[in-house]
């Protein structure tokens, strides 16, 4: 439990002053930092060598925080989260208190919410939203754990969580909605 400990408070200081994080969450492992720089996600994209128009998902501690970064949560998200048993993402619109090169169209943010405990105990210890893309350059294979991160991933953040390194097991990524604010949504992965 030191190690995991260690890393937490390490990734906190890391994020505090914009740095990247390579860290597990409750799906693959994820390029990370704190999702109110914008400076920070630019690194993000720029490591990724991703195009800044797509968007980034956040992880968030709490449901109960949404609504300090989702102008309108519809009340379907509430019940969707409670009765997601894969993790869920969801596209909310009217986002805002993000770093403004995050959204997507019409303000959108991806939220989810972990129940994982060290991405669970990382947001919370940082106490903003964290973003959380996949361990990879845009458009080559998702890396289901850590030994599949390539080099130069690895290389390009401030800090690399040592927790769950050993874990050769194949994580997915999340299930995404869309959910429009009049509660209709679209089911995209």
């Amino acid at each position: 439990m030191e190690k995991f400990d260690d890393d937490i408070k390490a990734c906190v200081e890391v994020l505090k002053k914009g740095g990247l994080i390579l860290y597990p969450t409750d799906t693959i492992w994820g390029i990370g930092c704190d999702a109110t720089n914008p400076d920070a996600v630019k690194r993000v994209y720029d490591l990724k060598r991703r195009a800044d128009n797509k968007a980034l998902i956040v992880l968030l501690d709490s449901v109960d925080r949404l609504d300090h970064y989702v102008v309108d949560v519809p009340e379907m998200a509430y019940s969707l989260l409670d009765v997601a048993v894969k993790p869920l993402t969801i596209i909310y619109e009217g986002a805002f208190n993000i770093a403004h090169n995050l959204m997507g169209e019409a303000d959108s943010v991806g939220i989810r919410v972990p129940r994982e405990e060290f991405s669970q105990r990382l947001c919370a210890s940082f106490g903003r939203p964290i973003v959380s893309t996949s361990a990879n350059v845009s458009g080559e294979p998702t890396a289901h754990n850590f030994a599949e991160i390539t080099p130069d991933i690895k290389s390009g953040v401030d800090y690399v969580v040592r927790y769950r390194q050993d874990d050769e097991s194949e994580h997915e990524a999340s299930n995404i909605i869309m959910l429009r604010s009049d509660g209709t949504f679209k089911i995209l992965r």
